[in-house]
């Protein structure tokens, strides 16, 4: 299975393009979130990392 990670620092940010991203890669589940970056307590993230088996591939479009 395809797993995607996305997110952006502020709410005002757009998720298009790594949606868009993730829609080429055929992603199955997807975990997005809009939180800033110094925030180390990321839900999705979480949720994401109890989420992945050890045979799923984790897609992350952008580490910046």
């Amino acid at each position: 299975m395809k797993v995607g990670y996305i997110r952006v620092s502020t709410i005002k940010q757009n998720l298009d393009r790594q949606l868009k991203q993730m829609s080429d890669e055929k992603v199955d589940k997807l975990f997005e979130k809009k939180i800033s970056g110094k925030d180390t307590n990321r839900t999705e993230f979480q949720k994401m990392l109890k989420f992945i088996r050890q045979d799923d591939i984790l897609v992350v479009t952008s580490i910046d």
